[in-house]
């Protein structure tokens, strides 16, 4: 099972969020050795103004997290799956196979940190919906993380990315009229079409288009794009596929 993290912003309890999790897991999941969510929640001593963890602070965030982590190994409690950091606060997320010992875990780990208030808990989570529900992304969560990375490689590779350029898109359908329906709806928000595509997909054929429109590529400009352009491709029954640009210094 290959382990590799997410990170991206939403709003929580009507609070900013910063949501971590483990997306290696997600093929995998409800796991039936791992049936029990625990979870410590640390209340921050000098977040910032959006209750987030403030420069001050992160050292101790990460030791504390480090820290967790150890002694669920050591009391082999089970698998560190998410973080959330809102409202001064750091939610720390585990699925445990059982749970009577994720208390010794907990104040294993906690002993070191004898300034910091925190509460812990757990509850039988048979079908991981905390995992599914709260830290997994959304469609749209989704895309502004792929379209973060994409932006990344670019500014990596030092692309002005405030520079309008030709971007590309690509949405498919099931069948040729609602394809047909959504070149109609992309043309009215200022987009033309490249080629339209045919792609066999689980015994199904999915129609395709590619456009394009000359936009920049700044993180927040691609993201309202993007999501713009998912929800015409769900309300013509389809679904977007992304985005790529060529470099522009």
């Amino acid at each position: 099972m290959q382990e590799y993290w997410e990170s991206y912003i939403k709003p929580v309890d009507g609070h900013k969020a910063i949501v971590s999790f483990n997306a290696g897991v997600s093929d995998f999941v409800p796991d039936e050795q791992h049936i029990y969510v625990g979870f410590v929640k640390v209340k921050l001593n000098k977040p910032n103004s959006e209750g987030l963890v403030s420069k001050d602070e992160e050292d101790d965030v990460k030791f504390i997290e480090d820290r967790i982590e150890m002694e669920s190994l050591r009391w082999r409690s089970g698998k560190y799956i998410g973080r959330i950091i809102s409202n001064g606060e750091v939610n720390f997320i585990y699925y445990l196979k059982l749970d009577f010992e994720w208390s010794n875990t907990v104040f294993s780990a906690m002993g070191e940190f004898k300034d910091y208030k925190y509460e812990y808990g757990s509850r039988l989570d048979m079908e991981w919906e905390v995992y599914k529900k709260l830290l997994f992304p959304t469609i749209k969560e989704w895309q502004i993380i792929a379209n973060h990375h994409s932006c990344d490689s670019l500014k990596e590779q030092g692309d002005a990315l405030i520079t309008p350029r030709a971007i590309e898109h690509k949405s498919y359908f099931k069948n040729l009229k609602d394809r047909e329906n959504f070149i109609t709806l992309i043309t009215k928000e200022g987009f033309k079409e490249q080629t339209q595509t045919e792609v066999d997909f689980r015994d199904e054929t999915m129609y395709g288009v590619i456009y394009y429109r000359i936009d920049n590529a700044e993180y927040y400009n691609i993201d309202e794009i993007t999501i713009k352009l998912i929800d015409l491709s769900i309300e013509c029954n389809g679904n977007y596929d992304g985005w790529e640009s060529s470099l522009v210094k």
